[in-house]
This record gives structure tokens, sequence and C-alpha cells, in this order.
């Protein structure tokens, strides 16, 4: 019997917002221990929240993008729980009237629906040091969206395809910079198994706070071959929230999973509802940035971009940004700046553990190189010398040129004072050659560009050599 997944996921996104979500509290990575704390956030008697107005723009801002429909008027809510890292004993968060429903993104050709993306605050941290465990409240109250999608998602593929996805467009709509490992963008699935082509779903199954695209992938293979083994062998699958071990690749039961009633949510009277005026939306839909899917759509039309790389270019921000910066140096080949962009600096900065955040190679360097590539000064050989060079060293092209003598020789008649020497050194090999022996200009070539130091433009060396191979 063939088993097929069914998919749906839950994913928190904190945005890349300056203050907490109900006070003025920094949000900041990497802080000492509750230093980024305040009554609101502690959740002290008497302490009163203030909503979040950048939160609740960048929340629609999202929505837009993700093609969800806008509440004009929406409720938050107290998700009770008790936990030490929660001091509140509930979240404020949204239930019954979401800030946008009704949303979809395409993937695989196939559009996966998003049934709600809603505002909530984050909880704090608890850290465990062997029989210790520590709460750190720094990150209570940090401004998140919860974006659930229907169980549209059909592969373990999918799901990490539609994720990566969504985190490009978080960052390109500025809302979030959506990185995993640092907890700014957190993956719940809900899975289940039922026999290919059946309509019935099967038990639902959660997998909590999946922290990396690759384990998603690995958490779903994992929980599909435990659930397709319980079926096969008579067993049911019980309904429970499990975690992902990736060092050993397989899930674990935590608890048994929680419903909406368990929460007792109700409207949180500290809190009026959020009204939005229609025209406040509007500004924000005027005000959108560039999307991934459209970049990419005039990379290919305006730069005459091969769709490799206007896709790799379009799924890395940062690589895009640059990229484009370095055209407004030089933009005379945009195919070629793309192509030393993305083999040959980036190839680099991976072997001195770099990213083009931290490169020594800034966009007007790279194009400053493209130029003296296009124009002969450099071969690509030496061009790739050259580059390595300004990546150990943030050194310009032209500085590294003169420097180490690597100007390229593009002068006629230096070129042909070479050949005629290679031609009378090499008198049996030029009769073979004139005989009908083609692979032998390979080797006179070669010998050429040995007496050049590999610093003769090869196009010319070509040129020139046929010509006077001819006479």
């Amino acid at each position: 019997m063939e088993f097929e997944p069914v998919i749906g996921l839950e994913i928190h996104v904190q945005m890349d917002t300056k203050t907490k979500m109900f006070c003025a509290c920094p949000v900041e990575f990497g802080a000492e221990p509750n230093t980024n704390v305040c009554p609101v956030c502690l959740g002290l008697p008497g302490s009163l929240p203030v909503i979040n107005k950048r939160a609740v723009e960048f929340a629609v801002r999202a929505a837009l993008a993700l093609n969800c429909k806008i509440n004009t008027r929406s409720l938050f809510a107290r998700k009770n729980y008790f936990y030490p890292d929660l001091p509140k004993g509930y979240q404020i968060s949204q239930y019954e009237e979401p800030l946008a429903v009704d949303g979809w993104l395409e993937v695989e050709n196939k559009k996966v629906r998003i049934r709600r993306l809603h505002i909530e605050e984050d909880a704090g941290k608890n850290i465990h040091e062997g029989s210790k465990t520590f709460v750190d409240l720094n990150r209570a109250g940090t401004p998140l969206m919860e974006i659930v999608t229907e169980p549209d998602i059909d592969s373990p593929q999918m799901a990490r395809e539609f994720l990566e996805k969504l985190r490009n467009i978080m960052r390109y709509t500025g809302v979030s910079r959506a990185d995993m490992e640092k907890g700014q963008l957190r993956c719940d699935i809900n899975l289940s198994i039922r026999p290919k082509g059946s309509k019935e779903l099967g038990t639902r199954v959660e997998i909590k706070n999946v922290n990396s695209f690759r384990f998603v992938q690995k958490a779903i293979e994992a929980e599909m071959e435990r659930q397709i083994k319980l079926i096969l062998s008579g067993e049911k699958v019980v309904q429970e929230t499990r975690t992902f071990d990736p060092s050993t690749g397989l899930t674990h039961p935590m608890r048994t999973k929680e419903e909406a009633e368990d929460y007792r949510y109700f409207p949180d009277p500290d809190l009026l509802p959020l009204v939005l005026s229609e025209q406040w939306i509007e500004e924000i839909r005027k005000s959108m940035p560039e999307l991934p899917e459209q970049r990419y759509e005039r990379f290919v039309r305006d730069y005459r971009l091969e769709a490799y790389s206007a896709k790799v270019l379009t799924d890395n921000k940062e690589l895009g940004d640059f990229f484009e910066e370095s055209l407004k140096y030089y933009d005379q080949d945009p195919q070629l700046t793309a192509n030393w962009l993305l083999n040959d600096l980036l190839g680099n900065l991976s072997e001195v553990s770099k990213d083009i955040e931290s490169s020594p190679v800034n966009p007007k360097a790279l194009a400053e190189l493209v130029r003296l590539i296009k124009e002969g000064v450099l071969s690509s050989k030496l061009a790739k010398e050259v580059l390595k060079v300004m990546v150990s060293t943030g050194k310009e092209p032209l500085q590294v040129v003169e420097e180490k003598g690597l100007r390229q020789v593009s002068d006629e008649a230096t070129i042909k004072g070479m050949i005629e020497e290679v031609l009378k050194e090499n008198a049996k090999e030029v009769e073979r050659y004139r005989s009908g022996e083609e692979k032998v200009f390979g080797f006179l070539v070669g010998q050429v560009m040995k007496k050049a130091k590999g610093k003769a433009n090869p196009q010319l060396v070509n040129k020139l050599l046929r010509e006077m191979l001819a006479t």
C-alpha cells in the first residue's frame, strides 16, 4: 500500500522592530539575560500593554505579500497557559478575529492556502544547564506573526520550498530577517498519513519548533516513516506533540496535543479592538517593495540573465542587492558580472569563511574587475589571481594588477614578436600544421602563452597566430 502525507505548517516570524509588541523595551539578540525587560514584559501587576504600530504595519505588509484579505477589525486575546518563561500566565495573541485570512503562496505550481496571519507576542526562553533551568525574559514580548497554512503541502521537499519562499518574502518586504539560527523564523509541522488517493484525513501529529529548512524536510521524512510503520503493523497513530532530534534523525514524544479550548482564549480586557482604516492599508500597499518573483522577472527581462543566475540572485536578497549595486558602476555585461559574483567571488569568500555581507570586495571593486576583463586588460586566468588577492587584502583590482605586474599584454607588435620566435623555434610543428594537423595549433598557442608568462591576450594570440601561419 502506498501512503501520502498531508502537511500543514504553523510558522512564527519575529518582526524586525526596534521595540517589543506591547512596551518600549528594545529587541536585541544576544543581550545579557534579563536586561531588556520592564513591568509590562515581566507581567507585573498593574502594568498595561500598548500596541506597537510599526509591528502592525509590518504584519499588514506581510499579509499583502501573501495575498491575504486584511481584516479592518481584529481582536487581541489572552491565550492561557503556565510555563516558567511566561510570567503573566498568558500570552497576548489573536484567535477568533485575526488580522488577516485567506491568503496563498504558489510553490511547485501549486497554491498553498494560508488560513490566517495574526499578531502575538513571544514568550521568554528557558536555558537548561544540567539539573538547573534559568529563565531569560529578554525575548518576552517580542513581536511575532503566526502564519498558518491549510494542509495543502504534499511532500517534505514542498514544505522546505514553501518555507524558503516565505523567508525570502519576509526579507524582501523588510518585515523580518527570518534567520532560523537566531530563532527569527520557527516552524511547527502538522502531519498525517493516508493511503494514496484517499480523501479521508489520518490522525494528526504536531512536530514543534524545527529550526532549519533541512531539518524541516528531515523531520517530515522521519515522521512519515514512523507513522507508516505503525499503520502497517496494525497500530494506531496517537494525536500528540513531538520533537525532532537532528542527532538521531527521529521524532520523540513531548506531550499530548493541546486543543484551542485548553488555552481558554478570551478577548484581552486591557486592549481595545485593533481597527485599521482602508486608507492606511492602501498606503502600505502602495509603499510595498519589489517582491522576489518581480525581481526575478526583471533580472531576466532587463539584464538578459540566464534563468539559473536570476534565480540564485533572487533567492538571496543580499546577493541580488550586491549585483545591482555593482551594475551602477559598470553595466556593459550583466551576465558576466553575475558569473564572477556567483562563481568566483562567492567561491573565494567561502574559502576564507566569509559571506557576501562580510565581503572585503565591495560592489564597486567587482564592477572594476569586470571592466578590466571586458576591456582586455585582464584575461580570465589573470582576473582569478587578482580576485584572490582582492579577497585576502581588500585592495582595489587596479592596485593589485600594478603591484603584481599582472596586466595582460594586448599590444599587437609585442605579441607578433613572440609568435615569430615560437614559429622559428618550432619549425617541424609549423610544417605539420600547414600540412593539415589542426591539433598542433593548440601546442603553438601554448608556446606563445608560455613565452608571455600567461599574460598575452588569448583571443589576440589566436587571431594573430592563425594569420601568421597562413602566410
